[in-house]
């Protein structure tokens, strides 16, 4: 297993408690805003790239506020942002998966059942029958020939269900801190070697930064997307984040060897870059296991950077926070200043941050109720840059069923204060 890159300790503390100082009255009452007047003008966004709105200023606003450029000195802040379909359009493990499975790249595995601790058994059957047993344990199965093998493995991926309909996953887990289905991606890979799932990454995207936006592809029966763009506002934002000081980092669901691949294309490098952590075998080979987060060691998925995840991560990866207490909000000086996302799956992590939480519409309720309820005004919603959703004609139903409980069920999204957050209308868009 290789060591993981943290920042250093001393510097971390030294860092958070210089970003408290110079927060002062916002993180205390964040529906204010301090009055900066730099010694030295800040990196400025682009005015050449559009923005919904007022939605420019009022992260340049952040960026004058928080970064090291107003001339106060200190440690650097820090900013985190998703990535899939939040500085990319696409998804870049699905792009992953996808160019996997047209070249023949997953290993069969001696049982499907290996591969999740959660695989119901009418999905080993399905993907069984479907992928057969003719290639040896360990070898690459025809899934650029083989539609029907090809099908269920992309239908387990993307909705947790074979293709007959039946559920691909059952049994317990916390439903804030993983989703087998995600999980189940750096699973697909386990027997490859870490350079082996780079190399895979590293020609998916080349492919899809070459197809034209809007492209799709056909791979058994599903139509998938086949281009990623890098957001030419997300690329801006992060760099000027950069010149102004702030320590920039991506929190990712994806697989790491994945999401490091593509996010050195915005100048953000391993060290900064989270996201499903494969545990290596004594040959150097990924397995089915993954590193765990706040008191929780190696498990088969239990613990990835998904929901609640992504907060834990984060307060263990960036502020060195071990143990349980990596599971809490911290105190606003150890936290993020900036966040960014754009589903259920950041919302945890976007509403930690102390400055700004950014939300690209996708239309994902809970995150949206969050946004537009605004109940700190520091929530900045922007449409996708690419291939906007239209409007949303219905309210989200935040008083009733748009936040998801530990256990799955779901419920009213609550205030911190415990009050409902009423429904609200999609008005960006």
């Amino acid at each position: 297993m290789r060591t993981r890159r943290v920042l250093a300790w001393t510097s971390v503390v030294t860092a958070a408690f210089a970003v408290a100082a110079a927060a002062g009255p916002v993180a205390a009452a964040p529906a204010g805003r301090v009055s900066v007047t730099p010694t030295t003008r800040c990196p400025q966004l682009s005015d050449e790239l559009p923005w919904y709105g007022g939605n420019r200023a009022q992260l340049q606003h952040v960026i004058d506020e928080r970064g090291t450029c107003h001339g106060r000195g200190g440690p650097r802040p820090v900013a985190a942002f998703d990535w899939d379909n939040t500085i990319t359009k696409n998804d870049v493990t699905d792009a992953t998966i996808s160019w996997s499975l047209r070249h023949d790249k997953i290993l069969r595995p001696a049982s499907w059942k290996d591969t999740s601790t959660w695989l119901t058994g009418t999905a080993n059957k399905a993907l069984t029958d479907a992928c057969g047993t003719e290639v040896e344990v360990g070898t690459p199965l025809p899934t650029s020939t083989n539609a029907r093998c090809a099908d269920e493995i992309l239908q387990i991926r993307e909705n947790g269900s074979t293709m007959s309909g039946e559920a691909a996953f059952a049994g317990k887990w916390n439903h804030r801190r993983t989703v087998p289905q995600y999980a189940w991606v750096p699973q697909l890979f386990a027997g490859h070697t870490v350079p082996e799932l780079r190399a895979y990454t590293e020609a998916a995207r080349t492919e899809a930064l070459a197809a034209p936006v809007g492209a799709t592809r056909t791979v058994g029966t599903h139509v998938l997307p086949a281009y990623v763009r890098y957001y030419d506002q997300q690329r801006d934002l992060v760099r000027t984040l950069q010149k102004a000081g702030f320590d920039v980092w991506i929190v990712s669901a994806g697989s790491e060897p994945v999401t490091e691949v593509w996010s050195r294309g915005i100048g953000i490098d391993r060290a900064h870059t989270v996201a499903i952590r494969s545990v290596l075998d004594a040959g150097g080979r990924i397995t089915t296991r993954n590193e765990g987060c706040g008191g929780v060691g190696v498990t088969e998925g239990e613990v990835i950077p998904y929901i609640d995840g992504k907060r834990c991560w984060i307060n263990q990866e960036i502020y060195g926070i071990e143990g349980r207490a990596a599971w809490n909000r911290q105190a606003p000086h150890r936290r993020i200043a900036l966040g960014g996302g754009d589903a259920d799956t950041d919302v945890t992590f976007v509403g930690d941050a102390t400055g700004a939480h950014l939300v690209l519409n996708r239309n994902k309720s809970e995150v949206m109720c969050r946004a537009y309820d605004n109940a700190d005004g520091r929530w900045v919603v922007n449409p996708m840059f690419i291939e906007p959703l239209p409007r949303r004609t219905t309210a989200y139903p935040c008083a009733t069923a748009a936040y998801t409980e530990p256990d799955g069920t779901v419920g009213p999204v609550r205030r911190g204060d415990g009050s409902v957050v009423p429904d609200q209308q999609d008005t960006v868009y």
